[in-house]
């Protein structure tokens, strides 16, 4: 069984992207720094309360990536 690598900060950013909003409106909305969102859209991981808080503030289920990937 082969399983693709996903890299769920670029998702991240380009969901962001896509609904026009800037890192500084999730940093707010989920409320952490904007530096922050920055260096989660450079990681490849990320715990998985951080992915269903942003999942919840983009109203995308980010988690839905992984179980496609099976």
């Amino acid at each position: 069984m082969e399983i693709k690598e996903i890299h769920i900060g670029s998702l991240i950013q380009k969901k962001l992207k896509e609904e026009r909003q800037t890192a500084s409106w999730l940093a707010k909305k989920i409320g952490c720094e904007c530096a922050n969102i920055y260096k989660i859209f450079e990681k490849s991981h990320i715990d998985t309360l951080q992915l269903q808080i942003i999942s919840k503030a983009l109203e995308t289920d980010f988690f839905a990536y992984y179980s496609e990937n099976q």
